[in-house]
Order: structure tokens, then sequence, then C-alpha cells
């Protein structure tokens, strides 16, 4: 009963708050252009997460779009949850099916996909940026999309990624970055490029 709870039951209450949160917030997106066919790698801090198909599918309303999500327990949960919203699931991460998680996620891009990528997950540390993001754009050729978002009154939890939920009743500013593209770049001089540009806007 407690995993039928856990499993089936949490994610739809999971969902219907995140949607609850966000109806009742005043919202602000600073997007950019983008090319609506190209595949593009969103990027963002795991404690921001939960602000993110809101972010996305304002500006690709018909997106596809799967993200990276580990294969941990508590992964089935958000990938259910995503789900809901829907955003298909690549499972593995840096520390456990990483090998067959990166064949699948340029396979997806190479498809037309978007995917969307927390670097510093699924473990930290906080702001890190792990070597899989980087090598995806890279093989891929894929540019890079940073997605962030500040809101006025949040909750932010004592986990080390410093999760933040907004709260209800406020304002939400939604950011997305112009594309980048890191494929001339060295390997550690992409990474520095990332986690540079991610921290433009971020909650500390």
């Amino acid at each position: 009963m407690k995993n039928y709870f856990k499993f089936s039951v949490l994610p739809y209450i999971l969902y219907l708050l995140i949607k609850l949160i966000y109806l009742t917030n005043r919202k602000t997106f600073h997007h950019p252009k983008l090319n609506e066919n190209e595949a593009f790698i969103f990027v963002a801090w795991h404690g921001d997460l939960v602000s993110q198909p809101i972010n996305y599918f304002n500006k690709r309303p018909n997106g596809k779009v799967k993200t990276m999500i580990s294969q941990s327990k508590d992964g089935e949960i958000i990938a259910k949850v995503y789900s809901l919203f829907g955003i298909g699931a690549i499972r593995g991460s840096s520390s456990k099916g990483a090998a067959k998680a990166l064949i699948s996620t340029i396979r997806e891009i190479k498809s037309g996909y978007d995917v969307a990528i927390s670097p510093d997950g699924p473990r930290g540390p906080r702001f890190s940026v792990a070597s899989g993001v980087v090598a995806i754009a890279q093989k891929s050729g894929a540019r890079i999309v940073v997605l962030s978002s500040k809101p006025e009154k949040y909750w932010q939890f004592n986990s080390w990624d410093k999760f933040i939920l907004p709260k209800p009743f406020g304002k939400v500013n939604f950011y997305m970055s112009e594309p980048y593209d890191i494929v001339n770049l060295e390997f550690e001089e992409a990474r520095d490029f990332i986690k540079n540009k991610m921290l433009l806007n971020v909650i500390l």
C-alpha cells in the first residue's frame, strides 16, 4: 500500500500542487527567439527544476522534450510527475547508467527531441556541471539553452540543492537564455562556460 501511494498517487498530488502554485502566481517570461525546427539541450539547476515545465512549455507549447532522470526510486516519482506535464524520460545519471543514458540522449536529439538536463543532479554538489552535459552537446552538435526562475516569495529547503518552491499568490520571473554553441570549446572551458551562464539568474 505504501509503494502504491508513493508511485501511483503521490505523482498526481505533486503535479496538481505545482499547477496550483503557478496558477496563483503572476508570471513574467524573459525568452529569446528560438528556431522551432532545432532541437536544443535545456539545462537548469537541480534546485530550480520544479519551475521548468512551466518555463519550457510557455515558449514551446508543442515541444517534444525528454529529460534525463536517475534510475533511483525517487527518480521514478519524478519521471511520473514529468510525464503528466508531457515530458518523456531518459533513465540514467552521471553516477548510474551514464553511458547508456548518454547514448540514448544523443539519439533523441538526432531524432528531433529537445532534451532537458540538470548538470548538478542527482546528488550535487550544488552548482557543479557534470561532464555528461558537455559530452552530449559536443557529440550531438546541439546548442545549449539555460532555464531558470526567480520567484519573489518562496520556500527554500535545507537540502543539498537548496530546493526552491514558490509560494502561492506572488510573482515568478522565468528566464531562458539564447542558445549557446560549445562544440569548439575545450572540455573544461565548456564546463566553465555553462556554469557561468547558469549562475546569471539564480537564488543562492
